[in-house]
């Protein structure tokens, strides 16, 4: 194995795929990344038993050939390196790194030790790059971090047609988001439970293509299985996962309650008030807030602690309402909202409040991100 290469285009590639590795691998093997040549092309192989990536581009190889070396110390060599072209070259047990006047010589492990990667599943559709890393951004916001719960920690896709929904739920938030794609199949009904945080790495990682393809796996070709592939800086990046197993809450029937009060206010100025008043909230206290008369007041704080409150113009219909809100969980969702307005709906003091994105007031908020977020109760 011998080949010449960029170096920025490389840094990027082996970073991209050396996050895949594990920590604490099982095997030794599996902390090493794969380099393989041919046909003037370097693919990256990164496998941990559970998730795999895979970057192709292109470089100007003189020797096919395949080399297995430390990922993450490879990840740290050639971001190091300086803006030259760096020539890679497998001689015996080690592979030398050199660039400009740097060399570098690493020690290879057993090729023949490394486990096969699973196969891409045939394409189910596409979608738009950017658009889909903007809806798992906003989806992931409500997705669990409790290993202990590992259900609660993916994000349920569900293909109908031509929309694919996104649903994240940890217990005390939950989030809804439609997109169009573009499905192979007219007729297809699907869905996958991935893990939020694969999810949300490929999905961030692809947004400099056009499209990403999205493979399902089906039948006896290997349930369990989700695929995607996009194109970057003239080579492609593909990562498969394990689908987490197990029912998932049924979160959408929780967005069709009709609500008593809505209420529209700006999202920027609510999210810097809602960050301002939080100050002085004590942890796993909540923040307050009051819908009447056209405004909104926020509140946090009590007795002889330090006090807040900021009021704000909204528009209201319906009866006012004073509800109180984790304020963690309501700027994480304020924080994934893209519209300029964010529309509250509620139903009662004491049940499930929904926040969607709209672009003024009145809009419809069907298709928008919604995030729904339970209430803490407040201290009379």
């Amino acid at each position: 194995m011998k080949f010449r290469i960029d170096r920025d285009v490389l840094a990027d590639a082996v970073s991209w795929t050396a996050r895949s590795l594990p920590n604490r691998p099982s095997v030794p093997v599996l902390a090493g990344l794969l380099l393989s040549t041919q046909n003037n092309e370097l693919t990256l192989s990164g496998f941990d038993y559970e998730t795999s990536t895979r970057a192709t581009l292109p470089a100007d190889v003189t020797e096919d050939g395949q080399a297995l070396v430390s990922g993450r110390l490879l990840a740290e060599i050639v971001k190091a390196l300086p803006p030259k072209s760096v020539d890679v070259e497998l001689d015996g047990a080690k592979v030398r790194v050199s660039c400009g006047s740097a060399r570098f010589n690493l020690q290879t492990m057993p090729v023949d030790e490394y486990p096969r990667l699973p196969d891409m599943p045939a394409s189910t559709g596409t979608v738009d790059a950017h658009e889909f890393a903007t809806a798992v951004a906003q989806a992931s916001a409500a997705a669990g971090r409790d290993d202990m719960l590992p259900l609660l920690t993916g994000v349920r896709l569900e293909l109908e047609g031509s929309t694919v929904s996104l649903l994240a739920t940890d217990r005390f938030r939950a989030s809804l988001r439609d997109l169009t794609w573009f499905p192979e199949s007219s007729d297809i009904s699907a869905h996958a439970l991935v893990p939020a945080k694969v999810l949300s790495d490929t999905a961030r990682s692809l947004t400099a293509g056009k499209d990403i393809t999205i493979a399902i796996a089906a039948g006896d070709s290997g349930d369990g299985l989700i695929g995607f592939e996009g194109t970057v800086a003239g080579g492609t990046r593909r990562t498969t996962t394990r689908l987490l197993e197990g029912e998932f809450p049924r979160v959408r029937q929780l967005f069709a309650a009709q609500p008593e009060t809505t209420a529209h206010v700006t999202t920027g100025a609510f999210s810097d008030a809602v960050k301002r008043v939080a100050l002085v909230a004590e942890r796993n206290t909540p923040i307050r807030l009051t819908f009447s008369e056209g405004s909104v007041t926020l509140e946090a704080g009590s007795g002889d602690d330090a006090q807040a409150s900021e009021t704000l113009e909204a528009t209201i219909e319906g009866p006012d309402i004073t509800i109180g809100f984790n304020p963690s969980y309501l700027l994480e969702g304020l924080s994934v909202m893209t519209e300029p307005v964010v529309q509250f709906s509620f139903t009662q003091q004491t049940k499930a409040a929904s926040m969607a994105g709209v672009k003024e007031i009145g809009a419809d908020p069907d298709g928008a991100f919604r995030y729904l977020i339970m209430p803490v109760r407040l201290q009379n």
